[in-house]
């Protein structure tokens, strides 16, 4: 009876044990939950300065696996509240651009503490929730100015650009910077259309600069390499590799990648941990976050003593040997 009675309980035991096993196997792992990643753009993501964050966002959708939804050509009178239509969705993290909406982009991250805000922005941060970032090209920018110095005939040299602001003027500064090095001679003439985005205005500027004299131009803003396209002038892009665009007159470029910045937030909401902090070094050369566009069909044109002081000047930078000057004051025309 007793012996009856054990191999009863065993035969119990190992049962629950093999329900227990298959149940086990039918369980479905658990996927991680997708950060929701929205981005507000004031401007047309094909202005470059957008199309940087855009391009780094869309990467991280391939490589983060996130949800990634965003509007563009916002402009300035409906920010605000396209900007709080958002966030009432309860996303994870907003981007975008502030600047000229940058106490509108203040007043939304303060009444939604709970997302994580990171926002180009010409001031600090803001605590809890809100950090800020900038293009910090000038490095590469300075490199473009030596190739322009250098190349130059009429030792005339021209620059496009939109506002004369600290994150505009530093990266002209630096191209100035550059030149000045690679040739004491050389003039820069430097003219601001007052847009951010107004391709027929810059062509416009980039024209006039070129019949008077400019045999090399800085594209600063979008329009300037349709002009050099017409004129059949050398040219250097700006944020992005616009070698596209004219691939016989863009010589190379600052560009700027996002995707560090973008990867470094969302990693830190990912853990819960993100802070209200500048996030400036992830632009900077040292971190891959600018870098010179490669010279594509500018490679065998470029004279090798060209090439072979950028590469210097290159390598000082990356190992801190020499800083580029940062100069957000209002570039001179000479």
């Amino acid at each position: 009876m007793k012996r009856g009675l054990t191999i009863l309980i065993v035969l119990m035991l190992v049962g629950l044990l093999v329900l227990n096993a298959c149940a086990k196997k039918e369980q479905k792992p658990t996927e991680e939950k997708k950060l929701k990643v929205v981005a507000v753009y004031a401007t047309p993501i094909e202005e470059p300065w957008d199309g940087c964050i855009h391009q780094a966002l869309l990467k991280a959708k391939n490589t983060l696996g996130i949800d990634y939804e965003w509007v563009e050509s916002v402009g300035y009178t409906d920010f605000e509240r396209v900007l709080r239509e958002y966030a009432d969705k309860k996303p994870d993290i907003i981007m975008g651009d502030a600047f000229g909406n940058e106490e509108a982009a203040r007043r939304v991250a303060k009444d939604y503490p709970n997302i994580a805000f990171a926002f180009g922005s010409g001031g600090g941060p803001m605590e809890p929730n809100f950090a800020v970032f900038d293009d910090w090209i000038h490095e590469p920018a300075y490199l473009c100015g030596l190739i322009a110095g250098k190349l130059t005939k009429s030792n005339i040299i021209g620059v496009v650009g939109g506002y004369p602001v600290p994150e505009v003027n530093r990266i002209v500064n630096a191209f100035i910077q550059g030149v000045k090095e690679a040739n004491p001679n050389a003039k820069v003439k430097v003219t601001f259309i007052g847009s951010w985005f107004d391709p027929p205005k810059a062509k416009e500027a980039a024209i006039a600069q070129i019949e008077a004299g400019a045999d090399v131009m800085y594209a600063e803003r979008y329009g300037v390499i349709d002009a050099c396209k017409e004129r059949n002038i050398p040219v250097f892009g700006s944020l992005l590799d616009q070698w596209e665009l004219a691939p016989d007159n863009v010589i190379t470029g600052p560009v700027w990648d996002m995707y560090p910045t973008v990867e470094y937030v969302i990693n830190e909401v990912k853990k819960g941990v993100f802070e209200a902090i500048d996030l400036k070094d992830f632009s900077m050369m040292a971190k891959g976050g600018a870098l010179l566009a490669p010279y594509h069909n500018w490679e065998s044109k470029l004279p090798k003593e060209i090439k072979d002081l950028v590469e210097k000047k290159k390598g000082e930078i990356l190992s801190g040997v020499f800083r580029v000057d940062v100069n957000e004051g209002t570039p001179k025309s000479d």
